[in-house]
């Protein structure tokens, strides 16, 4: 028997390929559901207020939860939570932390580059040097990182800068 994400991601999985967005995950949780959904080139907020709209109805046919419960559209944000192999191969080239199960071979905490990704695991450009092979069973947690630019100098002012050289 399917779980209520499952459920979830086999029917709103159309909807949204209707509306040019992608499926990123499901999440069920007591009485809220979370759809992540996600677009080529990121998401504005008329495609998250269309989606929902759409997901809302969808879900009021559907009704996968006895009684009431939340529905939530969101996208995943910069720094994603990977899971699936789908997730792992949208983000080859992208900075990654990766946590691994206890017990596996190596360092626990990688952080790198996804340089390879399919149906058994992905290659990973380790920071430290070096590539690093995991299969999804070894992997705990994983995450693309996002990096902030530097910190501004402290008593500087940029916009104060601009001002002055138009």
């Amino acid at each position: 028997m399917p779980t209520v994400a499952e459920r979830v991601a086999d029917a709103v999985a159309p909807v949204l390929s209707d509306l040019g967005l992608l499926l990123h995950d499901v999440e069920h949780s007591g009485t809220s559901i979370r759809v992540v959904i996600d677009r080529d080139g990121g998401l504005d907020v008329d495609s998250l207020t269309t989606a929902t709209k759409a997901l809302s109805r969808l879900m009021d046919e559907l009704d996968p939860l006895d009684g009431a419960y939340t529905l939530e559209v969101s996208s995943p944000g910069l720094e994603r939570p990977l899971r699936t192999p789908a997730h792992f191969t949208r983000a080859v080239g992208s900075e990654v932390s990766v946590k691994t199960v206890p017990g596996s071979e190596g360092e626990r905490r990688l952080v790198g580059t996804i340089a390879a990704a399919d149906e058994e695991g992905i290659t990973l450009d380790v920071n430290d040097g070096g590539s690093r092979r995991l299969t999804y069973p070894e992997i705990e947690k994983a995450r693309t990182t996002f990096a902030w630019g530097p910190a501004p100098k402290p008593g500087s002012n940029p916009a104060r800068k601009r001002a002055k050289t138009s």
